[in-house]
């Protein structure tokens, strides 16, 4: 919980009692004044809640922005590796091929 929460909940109960004691002993500025602190605490608290609301949203962006962020790391390193792999072996049956009409000519060539 925050200040403003806190202080907000406060103003309200201050306001309520002031209220009460205004209108008990006839003096309408005094309700009157307890009624805008139970308006300023009500706003402040309201703004507490804001301002929670947006620390768990940032925080919870900032978490699946890491785990979507570490997703495509893996993803990425994975489509390299299979890249690699893929050039690798490409290139060794290239070689393969390449040797094998190498060894037929020289077959053709010594018969």
């Amino acid at each position: 919980m925050n200040t403003e929460k806190i202080e907000g909940k406060f103003d309200q109960v201050a306001g309520k009692i002031k209220q009460s004691v205004g209108e008990a002993v006839g003096n309408q500025k005094l309700a009157n004044s307890g009624v805008a602190d139970q308006v300023k605490g009500a706003a402040k608290e309201t703004w507490g809640n804001a301002k929670d609301t947006a620390a768990v949203v940032n925080d919870d962006t900032r978490s699946r922005a890491a785990v979507e962020g570490d997703d495509l790391k893996y993803r990425a390193e994975n489509s390299a590796h299979n890249m690699r792999e893929k050039i690798a072996d490409t290139a060794q049956n290239v070689k393969n091929s390449v040797n094998e009409k190498l060894d037929n000519m020289k077959r053709e060539h010594r018969s």
